[in-house]
């Protein structure tokens, strides 16, 4: 280790003995010139780790971060012309490149125009609707400056706090010069949970690739969501949470993690039930013949109890969909595609030319990153007019993905559900995406987001993600974000944030850095939460931020007053070294006693995590002490249950006997211990008073074990690739259900627990 003035001078730049420069010999930055550069753009110079103590960026990290964001600051003198570019960038709009302000509240916009002249600013509504709004001049003096030779001034106007929500537009005029940005206005508080705190609710949790009926191509799909939706629903459900259904690669092989997808905005025809579609009915009987050959070749991939084939079931369903896609469709139908690509714009467009040339070229083929080849070039136009019939395809598969999705929301409406389906949404998108072909313009180059170390990887993580650019987001008129939850939020009652934290900072890992060498990266979290808050309030969708992790103490407590919901899971909340007490849970959180990342509770209960990762090798101390410490663990959360009459005195089992240890499984493998227990733990969460309750489909029907280990590759575990099975191992399929006696039991147990503590 370092002493403590060396490590002091390598992190913040300031001089240090001969052979610590650059290679080209340069001085090493100032400290605190850089420091001050980094605060004016939003980059972290610091950070709280893990264990609690704060830790330095290297300058080297800083510096490359500002690159990414378009700051050049490896030299004192870039760095000095950057900071006077910053100050003086503003006054070289006239508008701000957008302005988000919350519903009743004033927003102060500044107006830079040549010094002396007049200026004039009104809000066009949203769509054109009624006449412009004026805003009024405020009696606010700011000294002139001059702009590249020109004598510039700023006029500051206040747009009037009665203006509806939405999306609408700034107008500001002066010499004959009008510039135009973005104006949304926001809820101040997203108002869609408020009924839950009256009345609260449950729904299912459930990975839906894993869940299969009888009638599945091998892969869990939309009807079967909407199936699995009316049986949740006829037993007081009111929503079924589902894992990111973002469309993943055109064509096999595909990634098996739904957290990272191809784009965030469109949805994974892996999932389209290929004989809901209507025009199958009007196939010629060949066409017809094929298709049914084709299901009966994945059919049979049901009974596979052990692994998913994803691959194998995209490639047959393609086919499928290829034959129904070139079928003649009804004028109505016909209507309702046109009309799904008309709304769907120039996203869909290019998200369907994308599609069409990642059919034939590799995610590491050149033209994804030539500047040549980008999108709106001469090259990637040409191929959009080549390539039109398949461009034509994966629009079609759009629009079938959202009837299907459309009438799963309406099964579950249907059923009796308060919310529906609630969607999931992934970080962001892989490195060799869709979206970061198409949104190029708006991610930062040369970064990937992660995590810093933490008490779970000491090595910090790289999750092969760019992230949004903050300024060229707000450029944009943060449409690009808009775009993305209008689409997922068209046929849903909620939205799950998966790391939520993300709306307000990022860790950036640049290109050739360790995860362990970022920075933090700060968004501006009230124009993010609030179009997030804005785009929810008009679909009515309830929205569910996974705030776990490190945060700063304040993040939650801001998400709750824009009415954000939070995440709380049992095993995670704690008062010291004792579970912590329901009655202490948040309320404005979804519940729930486990999450994909942790093995099903019966899998847990049995530690079977444990001897899991003993066996990978990602233990740091001996397995008997790891297993020592979880049974203490379990031990005082059975304290806790016997403590509050969930279980029996001398009852309610941890460890191996918990999961069908000596003396005691039944003909599958459970047993009414462990059975017990986990309804007894669903019970401790309805005595919260959270208002939403999760219960995971796995625990429903005696699953064991993890869809996701982390830390692991594809070579060390089937990630996100175990299908639903009971405690024996067997699929389990929806089919199956209503006469599953455990299923039955735990959903009859929460709908009646959570009735009596109404």
């Amino acid at each position: 280790m370092k002493a403590p003035d060396q490590q002091h001078a390598q992190i913040f730049g300031t001089p240090v003995p001969p052979g610590n420069g650059d290679a080209a010999g340069h001085e090493p930055v100032d400290r605190h010139l850089l420091q001050r550069l980094a605060d004016v753009h939003g980059v972290g110079t610091s950070f709280h780790g893990w264990d609690g103590l704060p830790h330095s960026v290297a300058p080297e990290t800083l510096t490359k971060v500002l690159a990414a964001l378009g700051v050049p600051a490896h030299t004192n003198q870039l760095i000095e012309a950057a900071l006077a570019e910053a100050e003086v960038a503003p006054w070289r709009r006239m508008l701000p490149p957008a302005v988000v302000v919350q519903q009743g509240q004033t927003a102060l916009v500044p107006v830079h125009v040549r010094d002396g002249s007049t200026a004039r600013l009104t809000v066009v509504l949203e769509a054109g609707t009624g006449e412009p709004v004026e805003a009024v001049q405020q009696d606010v003096w700011v000294a002139p400056r001059d702009v590249d030779g020109v004598a510039t001034g700023r006029a500051t106007f206040a747009v009037p706090a009665r203006l509806p929500l939405g999306w609408h537009t700034l107008q500001a005029e002066s010499d004959g010069v009008t510039a135009m940005s973005a104006l949304v206005v926001v809820p101040a508080r997203l108002t869609t949970a408020d009924s839950l705190v009256e009345r609260r609710g449950w729904g299912l949790a459930t990975q839906l690739y894993s869940v299969r009926s009888k009638r599945s191509w091998g892969i869990g799909d939309f009807a079967d969501l909407a199936d699995l939706a009316t049986l949740s629903g006829a037993r007081g459900a009111d929503y079924v949470l589902v894992n990111p259904l973002h469309a993943a690669e055109p064509v096999p092989p595909v990634q098996p993690s739904p957290y990272s997808p191809s784009t965030r905005r469109f949805f994974n025809p892996l999932y389209i039930r290929v004989e809901a579609i209507p025009e199958i009915a009007y196939l010629k009987p060949r066409r017809r013949a094929t298709v049914d050959r084709l299901q009966e070749q994945v059919q049979v991939l049901n009974k596979d109890g052990e692994r998913l084939d994803r691959n194998t079931v995209y490639a047959a369903k393609l086919q499928a969909l290829e034959l129904l896609y070139h079928a003649r469709r009804s004028p109505a139908r016909q209507a309702a595609f046109d009309e799904f690509c008309r709304i769907s714009g120039s996203g869909l467009d290019d998200f369907a030319l994308w599609s069409a040339i990642r059919e034939d070229l590799a995610p590491d083929h050149p033209l994804w990153t030539d500047p040549d080849g980008a999108l709106g070039s001469p090259e990637a136009e040409s191929l959009r007019l080549k390539l039109a019939d398949r461009i034509g395809f994966h629009r079609w598969l759009q629009w079938i993905c959202d009837e299907q999705l459309e009438n799963a929301q309406q099964a579950a409406r249907r059923a009796g559900m308060r919310l529906g389906v609630v969607h999931d949404l992934a970080v962001g998108v892989d490195l060799s995406s869709a979206d970061a072909w198409t949104l190029r313009d708006v991610l930062a180059p040369g970064i990937s987001v992660g995590a810093p170390p933490d008490m779970y990887n000491q090595l910090g993580q790289d999750w092969n993600q760019p992230p949004w650019h903050p300024a060229r987001l707000a450029e944009a008129g943060y449409a690009p974000f808009r775009n993305m939850l209008s689409t997922v939020l068209r046929h849903a009652g909620g939205i799950r944030v998966d790391h939520v934290l993300g709306l307000f900072r990022l860790w950036w890992v640049p290109t050739g850095n360790s995860p362990r060498d970022g920075a933090y990266v700060t968004y501006d979290h009230e124009a993010l939460i609030g179009i997030l808050a804005l785009e929810a309030q008009r679909a009515g969708a309830v929205v569910i931020g996974e705030d776990l992790g490190t945060f700063e103490p304040w993040v939650r407590d801001y998400l709750a007053a824009r009415g954000i919901l939070g995440t709380s899971i049992l095993w995670f909340e704690n008062d010291g070294d004792s579970p912590l007490p329901p009655e202490l849970y948040r309320t404005q959180a979804l519940a729930s006693v486990n999450t994909h990342d942790l093995p099903p509770t019966a899998g847990y209960l049995a530690g079977d995590h444990v001897a899991l990762r003993s066996r990978l090798g990602l233990l740091e101390r001996p397995e008997a002490e790891e297993r020592a410490e979880h049974t203490a663990t379990l031990e005082k959360m059975m304290g806790l249950l016997r403590e509050r009459g969930l279980l029996p005195e001398d009852g309610g089992t941890s460890g191996a006997a918990a999961a069908g240890g000596p003396g005691g499984s039944g003909p599958d493998g459970s047993t009414g211990s462990e059975e017990h227990t986990i309804e007894a733990l669903h019970r401790l969460l309805a005595q919260t008073p959270s208002v939403l309750l999760g219960v995971a489909l796995v625990d429903a029907v005696g699953e064991r074990r993890v869809q996701n280990q982390p830390g692991t590759t594809e070579a060390l575990y089937p990630n996100w690739q175990v299908p639903l099975g009971g405690p024996d191992g067997k699929p389990v399929f929806i089919d199956d259900l209503p006469g599953n006696t455990r299923f039955n039991g735990l959903l009859g147990a929460v709908s009646e627990a959570l009735g009596d503590s109404q």
